[in-house]
């Protein structure tokens, strides 16, 4: 508890913890080009506890104000498209075709998961439904990229069913929060006629 007051009570603002995040998933990103695939696992980790935690952070603090919520929302949809950037071009410099659309299919899926959410709130109807979540992309991504290559085990490589399985399930997400929301819409209308 001291810990944390002391925290709260610091210089340190949501901001910070945001960009902070960034840096670390700019760095993620560089290591995988590199192919250390497990340094890289662990600064995207890191990067990403630093992007759930500054939301976080920003309501126990009450440092928190509009252009920090933007910030920290815009600053998450770029770390997650740099991070898998990089692993597209992984993918394209092993000339694997297949699994370079996986990923940038991937983008599109992340991409898609967030707007539809925003978009949804922006016309007053909450929408947390569907299955991959910021936090499970994070967990699978992290995954595959600790189990990449063969790096830490030997004869494993969970990146590329990890992309896979990201993509299937962003897509899927996506459809799932595009039907929510039409049935909430025709809800409000429905209620609004009576």
């Amino acid at each position: 508890m001291l810990a944390r007051s002391r925290l709260i009570e610091s210089r340190l603002t949501p901001n910070a913890i945001s960009i902070t995040g960034l840096v670390g998933n700019i760095i993620a990103a560089v290591l995988i080009v590199e192919n250390h695939f497990v340094l890289g696992g662990v600064a995207f980790i890191l990067g990403s506890l630093c992007d759930m935690m500054d939301g976080r952070y920003s309501r126990m603090s009450g440092k928190g104000s509009p252009f920090g919520a933007f910030l920290d929302s815009t600053l998450d949809r770029v770390s997650e498209g740099i991070v898998l950037t990089a692993v597209a071009a992984y993918f394209a410099q092993q000339q694997d075709d297949l699994a370079t659309g996986a990923t940038v299919l991937t983008v599109v899926g992340s991409f898609s998961v967030s707007y539809t959410r925003a978009r949804a709130e922006a016309l007053g109807v909450e929408c947390k439904v569907g299955i991959a979540s910021r936090a499970v992309r994070v967990v699978i991504l992290s995954i595959g990229l600790v189990f990449a290559a063969g790096e830490l085990v030997p004869d494993l490589d969970l990146l590329e069913p990890a992309i896979y399985v990201m993509a299937a399930l962003t897509i899927f997400t996506t459809f799932q929060r595009v039907i929510h929301v039409r049935k909430q819409l025709r809800a409000l209308v429905t209620q609004a006629d009576l």
